[in-house]
């Protein structure tokens, strides 16, 4: 789903022309590929939650490349599932069962997050493993940017996304019962070779910038932070902000989280000042006169985050933005992958050839600045 139609736009790419969906989720008619038996869902999860003893309505949310996710109202109110796709899964993906364990690990904490019902490993039920939640109502902005927002609400918006993070990054991960979710020593090498090896995974043309990226992050990884809960994919999109308030009242799409540096998070949530701007779900703010906007500058927003940690400002903070360049870049094209292979959560997912590849390009463009030898 596009957040924007202003693919000419200049100045502030097209910041103050907000699009008509206003942040709604959309929802859709089940994809054929997607579908399952509604009534066995419902008989057998009339056994453990209420509103599952009658009639149900299965709706998709629209876009999303990773676990398709459906929008189930009842006669008791309105939930949410997530489930795996079908078909041949990349190697540790798409794993719907550690986003439940952290979901309820998170339950009462400062990080707001759907109270998380019921995970159903149980592949014969619906097809594949899936887990069940409660509907948050709110908006959400598929965009890296809101363009729907007013500068005002921007502003508080990008202010609760630093609050939220920091929330997140000092919670006791073992006293919420996260021991054993992630090995936390030697996480950055680690990840570093698992998107590498994802990578090559997913591979089906020759791409020489994303071969190089790999070598050069492992020989150039700085010294480890103390271990926190990483979120993995934490940005906009993946937030729920209030239907009319300019606060985030749930944090979704846990698949990536794990024990471990929290520099990677806040890398990969400053993806934004590093893609131009546009109508695509990753487009940013690069190049942009943020200037009247509401939008924070990267050091704005870093700052205030460090505030909020009682941290100084990251000195490595750029090889962490390569690094989750390379890591989208290599999740993207393993969409297209899955594209080709017709197994995509959502069918413009073809297109994603030209995606990843940008993306290999401008992390390869922040490498030469920081190593011009590279």
């Amino acid at each position: 789903m596009s957040a924007s139609d202003d693919r000419g736009a200049a100045g502030r790419g097209g910041l103050d022309r907000p699009p008509a969906h206003g942040g709604i989720p959309e929802l859709v008619p089940v994809l054929d590929r997607h579908r399952f038996d509604d009534a066995a869902l419902a008989r057998y999860l009339a056994e453990y939650l209420p509103g599952f003893d009658g009639a149900i309505e299965v709706r998709q949310f629209q876009g999303g490349q990773s676990n398709p996710t459906f929008h189930i109202a009842t006669r008791a109110g309105d939930y949410v599932l997530r489930k795996k796709p079908p078909g041949k899964l990349l190697p540790r993906a798409h794993a719907v069962e550690r986003e439940y364990q952290i979901l309820r690990a998170l339950e009462g904490s400062e990080v707001p997050v759907p109270r998380a019902r019921i995970l159903v490993e149980d592949e014969r039920v619906i097809g594949t493993p899936f887990f069940v939640m409660d509907h948050v109502p709110g908006r959400v902005f598929v965009d890296r940017v809101p363009l729907a927002a007013s500068p005002a609400d921007r502003a508080a918006i990008y202010a609760d996304m630093a609050r939220v993070l920091a929330a997140l990054h000092k919670v006791d991960w073992r006293a919420a019962g996260l021991e054993g979710f992630g090995k936390p020593e030697g996480y950055m090498p680690r990840q570093v070779d698992l998107w590498t090896r994802q990578w090559q995974a997913a591979k089906v043309e020759e791409m020489p910038i994303m071969d190089r990226l790999g070598p050069w992050l492992a020989a150039h990884l700085p010294p480890e932070e103390p271990p926190a809960i990483a979120h993995g994919d934490y940005r906009l999109g993946n937030l729920i902000i209030h239907p009319t308030e300019p606060r985030i009242v749930a944090v979704l799409d846990w698949e990536l989280a794990t024990i471990g540096q929290p520099l990677a998070d806040l890398g990969y949530c400053c993806l934004t000042y590093h893609f131009d701007p546009g109508p695509e779900g990753v487009a940013g703010v690069a190049g942009t006169d943020l200037a009247g906007t509401g939008i924070p500058t990267e050091r704005e927003f870093v700052a205030r985050y460090s505030a909020l940690m009682g941290r100084e400002v990251p000195e490595a903070l750029d090889v962490f933005v390569v690094f989750s360049m390379f890591r989208l870049a290599s999740i993207v094209a393993g969409v297209w992958r899955r594209a080709l292979d017709g197994n995509a959560s959502d069918p413009r997912a073809i297109g994603y050839r030209d995606r990843y590849r940008k993306m290999a390009e401008r992390a390869w463009e922040i490498v030469r600045r920081i190593d011009p030898a590279a």
